[in-house]
């Protein structure tokens, strides 16, 4: 805890946000003077329900007694100092730090999102490896929209117009929107978030930003963390950035792609080249991992009910797990690479999901192929778009599907299991009870 002390210190924080990211990727937590909170560190720490795990992206908490205790007794916060930063944006100093949850007795809340992750990664490292993963995160930009009975549209652009057209790479698209760039890369470098490129999708003022590859929990804090910082640059200069996977009729959706590897942990060998190039065992049982079981863990890598609308042919969305080389029509792409930088792009996840769900899921889908020796399907030549749908259709098949899965279960534990399917169908349920403007529109008057 020293280096947390020294850095509150040393830069004279006046406050800290000690943060926990809860089951949808939403910031909870609490707010701390920054001597409350190094007299905390001393003590036992701050305390939270811990049915903040299982709340609903709307507020609401699910009749479930089975999942926290009678008492929803309280859990404490443990500050990981190693994720201890600036808050860029406020004029006072400010410092937030992410933290894990654990009971009284130390155990860890088995439902917590970043406990899941961690979960994952020391089944790797049982075996000595260690995964690598390097997420490309998309967005869009829309403008602020007060009624949400009202379609999303492209904000203004420094031309005075809004964005027409496919602008997929475009630099002047881009430089059109500069003043919010600008304030996202000054804001992650006061972060220490370590993002590499920026680049114009295919969608109306849609965005992609590629991370730098490294290690999965630390990738998961700086992707939280981004749409965090995204969003507030964004509301700067009143506009707002959006990760909804679908977020406006007839644009692309929104994906966060996974670039993932498996190196030796002693040697740092990539194990998933042969020393002569060629794709080694162990690389196509990821994959075939990913193939077997992406289609079962949906709930984490497509979230919401808004998640499936994504997954349609011909928008640069997968619509199966076929995997091809260099192909992006497929739900597993394998770019072009060295041996030393083999590895697997899951093109599955949406930008909503909780980024240390959809990058447990998808180590957890590729784990449970190595250690099982799965083989994989033929690589796919051409267009995937061609070949039957794999995916469930909308959130309640793929919480019946996700909870039929045996080997999840085990990877994952059944009580995060629980949570997510009592989390997930509360959602579910409350969307059901939404009347449209598609139903008023085309039923109103006509039936």
């Amino acid at each position: 805890m020293g280096f947390m002390e020294d850095f509150i210190k040393k830069n004279r924080i006046t406050e800290v946000e000690c943060l926990v990211p809860d089951m949808s990727g939403i910031a909870r937590g609490k707010i701390v003077p920054a001597e409350k909170f190094l007299r905390i560190l001393r003590d036992r720490g701050l305390r939270l329900p811990e049915s903040i795990f299982v709340q609903t992206v709307t507020g609401e908490f699910p009749d479930d007694e089975d999942i926290t205790s009678d008492e929803n007794s309280d859990i404490y916060m443990i500050p990981d100092e190693r994720t201890i930063r600036f808050v860029p944006w406020y004029n006072e100093p400010t410092a937030q730090v992410l933290n894990d949850c654990v009971y009284a007795d130390g155990n860890p809340v088995a439902f917590s999102p970043r406990h899941v992750l961690k979960r994952v990664l020391s089944l790797y490292e049982e075996r000595g490896w260690k995964p690598v993963v390097a997420p490309e995160l998309e967005f869009f930009l829309v403008q602020v929209n007060k009624d949400p009975d009202y379609p999303l549209v492209p904000p203004v652009g420094r031309n005075g117009r809004v964005e027409s057209g496919r602008q997929a790479f475009g630099i002047d698209a881009v430089n059109e929107f500069d003043p919010i760039f600008e304030a996202i890369y000054d804001f992650c470098e006061a972060q220490d978030i370590d993002i590499d490129t920026l680049t114009h999708e295919a969608g109306a003022a849609q965005i992609e930003i590629n991370f730098n590859h490294g290690d999965p929990l630390e990738l998961a804090d700086q992707a939280f963390l981004f749409k965090r910082t995204a969003r507030e640059a964004a509301l700067r200069h009143q506009v707002y950035a959006t990760f909804m996977a679908k977020p406006m009729q007839g644009e692309p959706g929104s994906a966060m792609h996974i670039h993932q590897s498996v190196i030796d942990a002693k040697t740092g060998r990539n194990l998933f080249a042969e020393p002569d190039g060629a794709d080694s065992q162990l690389f196509l049982a990821h994959i075939a991992g990913l193939q077997r079981f992406l289609p079962e863990c949906m709930p984490l890598v497509a979230p919401n009910v808004n998640s499936y609308r994504r997954l349609v042919p011909y928008y640069d969305a997968p619509i199966n797990v076929h995997w091809g080389r260099d192909n992006r029509t497929t739900g597993l792409r394998v770019p072009v690479s060295q041996p030393d930088s083999r590895r697997v792009e899951n093109r599955v996840a949406g930008a909503d999901a909780n980024p240390y769900l959809s990058i447990a899921a998808s180590l957890a889908c590729g784990y449970l192929g190595m250690v099982m020796g799965l083989e994989p399907s033929e690589p796919v030549k051409g267009s995937a778009y061609r070949l039957a749908f794999q995916f469930p259709r909308h959130q309640n098949e793929a919480l019946a599907r996700f909870n039929a899965c045996a080997p999840l279960r085990e990877t994952l534990g059944d009580k995060f299991i629980q949570a997510v399917t009592c989390v997930k169908q509360t959602e579910y349920e409350a969307y059901n009870r939404v009347i449209s403007s598609w139903e008023r529109e085309n039923l109103l008057l006509n039936v």
